[in-house]
């Protein structure tokens, strides 16, 4: 027993948390493991003092359970620790939302008594155990990392010691624990593994299976470190552009990776859009990446979609864009307006007279034959099917916006400047329609139009 608190509070010490004086809520079960981990921090001879208050949770999974309660509320007050108690509002019917509903009254008693830290009594083999199923799931490497040690306000100070060892303390600090039936009740999958699949493996297979499972956690906590190290830089290498609903990548810089490597890029390129991957979705997402034709898009979870355009490939949220708001030229006289196309605000000016000179170097500007198109004229966006005449014939402007190499996700923001009869005059930046042009001594219309603020 002196061996076990020495090293308990050893590790307290090396970890450095909590801190003494830092108020401590212990999730207190009645159980071995929490009485065993609450014994220490109350009466061990070595680790830093620290306010406790113990957290006990009814999940009202079982006949009998608010007896708990009570037993608790005796032993915490022979222990001098302040007790808070709570219960499921139903009966919980999962260990899933038994776990979630814990973890939410822990949270909730740390918030109102002030504390910094939240400690439950997972120890080794809890540990083994969590492992083994995730491996039995087909988890990846991420979730072998199994319990970690901490996450946020939650400690577990307990994991790097055994089952053995707890018991071998109560037995010593004669600590007699609250038994719950339902730990060997074989309908419960982490039952079958604790009782029957571990204690076969260590007797038939791997006589150190416990330990090796243990490690085997160790060794995918060090890895992701290394993961998480490295992904950002290997993140920013390949992104071109990025924004709260947009992140381009360029192509030839992602395939340049290896296949793991794509996998993790593109899964940390979703998240921070607010969705995930399964292992399907990642595999599909990396084969769109590696095979998807240009103009081509691949459906995402979330509302996200993945679309190559030439040697960029565009992750971006779907309906991300506010409809858009034309603007009119309704009569041969000169004016100014704003409009908005794909999200992207433009000004335009027109004038029978040459428009003045533009402190804005990104202006595009054509003269137009009044006699030659119907009022009014119309900025709007580009639609399926529309089409230019050009010196040698009409084209489709989706095929002219991919000659000019515009991608795809951008097409929507390109200006179109219509006619009354719905032709189209004149794509800024990109071609004018023929059969508008002035000759000398015909009226004009001067247009101009730039981003917003420009023209």
């Amino acid at each position: 027993m002196p061996d076990l608190a020495a090293r308990f509070g050893a590790r307290l010490t090396a970890r450095g948390k909590p801190v003494a004086g830092e108020r401590t809520v212990i999730a207190l079960s009645g159980g071995l493991d929490s009485l065993v981990l609450l014994h220490l921090l109350r009466f061990g001879p070595v680790h830093p003092r620290v306010p406790l208050v113990a957290a006990h949770f009814d999940h009202r999974m079982r006949p009998g359970s608010a007896d708990d309660a009570r037993w608790v509320a005796g032993l915490t007050r022979a222990w001098d620790v302040p007790l808070e108690l709570g219960e499921a509002s139903s009966r919980l019917a999962s260990e899933e939302a038994a776990r979630a509903a814990r973890y939410q009254f822990l949270e909730a008693v740390r918030a109102q008594v002030g504390a910094r830290w939240i400690l439950t009594a997972h120890h080794a083999d809890d540990q083994a155990e969590t492992v083994l199923f995730r491996i039995l799931r087909g988890s990846g490497l991420s979730g072998l990392r199994a319990i970690p040690a901490r996450r946020g306000p939650l400690l577990r100070p307990l994991l790097s010691f055994w089952r053995e060892e707890l018991e071998a303390y109560a037995r010593a600090a004669r600590i007699t624990p609250r038994v719950d039936p339902t730990n060997a009740e074989l309908r419960y999958a982490r039952n079958v593994l604790r009782h029957e699949v571990i204690p076969r493996l260590e007797r038939a297979v791997a006589p150190g299976a416990r330990h090796a499972l243990v490690r085997l956690a160790r060794l995918a906590a060090r890895e992701e470190r290394a993961w998480r190290a490295l992904l950002p830089g290997l993140v920013e290498s390949a992104v071109l552009e990025r924004s709260r609903d947009r992140i381009v990548v360029a192509r030839p810089v992602l395939l340049a990776y290896p296949s793991p490597v794509q996998a993790r890029v593109l899964r940390n390129l979703v998240r921070r859009l607010g969705s995930g991957l399964d292992e399907a979705g990642t595999r599909a997402m990396v084969e769109f990446t590696r095979t998807g034709a240009s103009g081509r898009s691949h459906p995402l979870p979330g509302g996200l979609n993945l679309m190559r355009e030439f040697d960029r490939m565009v992750l971006a949220r779907t309906g991300g864009w506010a409809p858009d708001e034309a603007l009119e030229i309704l009569a041969a006289k000169a004016g100014e307006g704003r409009f908005e196309v794909g999200g992207r605000l433009l000004t335009a000016r027109w004038s029978l007279e040459a428009l003045p000179a533009s402190a804005c170097p990104g202006r595009e500007e054509e003269t137009f034959a009044l006699a030659r198109f119907a009022f009014p004229l119309r900025f709007r966006s580009w639609r399926p099917g529309d089409r230019i005449r050009l010196s040698y014939g009409s084209k489709k402007l989706k095929k002219l916006l991919g000659e000019a190499r515009v991608p795809v996700s951008e097409r929507g923001q390109i200006p179109v400047l219509v006619d009354g009869l719905d032709r189209v005059l004149w794509v800024p930046g990109i071609a004018r329609g023929t059969g508008t042009e002035p000759v000398p001594g015909e009226e004009v219309l001067h247009v101009g139009v730039s981003d917003d603020g420009g023209a």
